[in-house]
């Protein structure tokens, strides 16, 4: 039973996740909370999932001529560094500091969203 509820939550979660809208947001809290998975595997599955979608996107994007590569450097090599960052503290992080931190992180990107809904409203 626990590989049909699984391959549902994925496919729930990879709705989201196709249509560019951080699927993670989605499919993190659906591991955790209905698949009982551990905040760092659930985390790590979705990691592990987002390796061949960039790779396909990033593709798509350069056959369509909407990658823009000046100045990429400064985007790459930090991105590189703290994500490298991120990997090595949560493997040292307990699942109970990790949820707390994920659970900030949505609520800063739920904030973040509403802000850039009423300025655009304010705008229109």
């Amino acid at each position: 039973m626990s590989f049909y509820l699984y391959l549902l939550l994925g496919f729930i979660g990879g709705i989201p996740a196709g249509m560019g809208m951080g699927g993670g947001t989605v499919t993190i809290p659906l591991l955790t909370l209905v698949g009982g998975v551990p905040q760092k595997v659930a985390q790590c599955a979705n990691l592990f999932s987002f390796l061949p979608m960039s790779g396909f996107a990033l593709r798509n994007h350069a056959q369509n001529g909407l990658l823009k590569t000046k100045g990429i450097a400064w985007v790459i090599f930090p991105a590189l560094l703290l994500g490298a960052a991120g990997a090595f503290s949560a493997a040292y992080l307990q699942s109970v500091t990790l949820k707390k931190l994920f659970g900030a992180f949505l609520i800063g990107l739920s904030v973040h969203g509403i802000k850039t809904a009423i300025q655009s409203e304010e705008k229109a």
